[in-house]
């Protein structure tokens, strides 16, 4: 397309700071036995999702995940991770329910320029020719390809109307889905090749080896606790 080949992707979506009382709100909340998982369960599905729909599945994952890192829970709240893809490209994740200021940015450099996704609104930043081409090329030692920055019109779609006809069309009148339901599987690819490799301590293939991934978690729900019912109603009004 107009970027080129994908360089790098950075995705750091921490902007949903939780508080104790949100994970106290359930017994089921925050553990491996009513759960499954944190942060990359509960509040990055959609996050994962998006990114490998962007910029594709890579073919190696290296993660260090926390586990009760800024909260009493059993489960991650921090997730750093690395990933790699077959064209050599790189990535970084980066999620947390503990951090405030958050941040959510997604920004992914390529051979034709960078793409920032942040704040409501895509700015693309389009070169005038291939960095692979200028670098290769341009005989003055310093110096870069000529930038123009240019913002993405954005907002003003159908969003969740929008899918929702097209999966009725589909049914209706055979037209193509606009995102298949196994699609789905991609984003739990990714959240579990995160927590294996940090499981493990090692580098993590996709796709993941299924039996060691449940084989690892049936470990942590055997001895997680989940907490007793204490009763509170949480009250959640002005936090939305």
């Amino acid at each position: 397309g107009e970027l080129g080949p994908i360089r790098r992707t950075i995705y750091i979506i921490n902007n949903w700071f939780r508080a104790q009382s949100y994970y106290d709100s359930g017994g089921w909340r925050a553990t491996w036995a009513g759960e499954g998982g944190g942060v990359l369960a509960n509040q990055c599905p959609h996050n994962l999702d998006l990114w490998q729909w962007i910029c594709g599945m890579p073919q190696r994952v290296r993660a260090f995940c926390r586990f009760g890192q800024y909260h009493d829970i059993e489960v991650e709240d921090d997730v750093t991770a690395y990933v790699e893809y077959e064209n050599g490209a790189t990535g970084v994740f980066i999620t947390s329910t503990g951090e405030a200021p958050g941040t959510n940015r997604l920004e992914i450099s390529a051979d034709r320029g960078k793409v920032v996704l942040e704040g409501g609104k895509i700015t693309f930043w389009r070169t005038t020719e291939s960095a692979s081409k200028f670098l290769v090329e341009w005989p003055h030692g310093f110096g870069s390809p000529e930038v123009w920055q240019c913002e993405i019109p954005g907002g003003g779609g159908e969003e969740h109307k929008g899918i929702t006809q097209n999966w009725v069309q589909a049914i209706r009148t055979g037209a193509p889905l606009l995102a298949a339901g196994t699609e789905g599987i991609n984003g739990v690819e990714l959240a579990n090749a995160m927590l294996l490799s940090t499981w493990t301590d090692d580098w993590v293939h996709i796709p993941v080896n299924e039996d060691l991934y449940y084989e690892e978690l049936q470990k942590r729900v055997a001895t997680s606790k989940v907490k007793e019912e204490g009763g509170q109603v949480m009250d959640v009004q002005g936090t939305f």
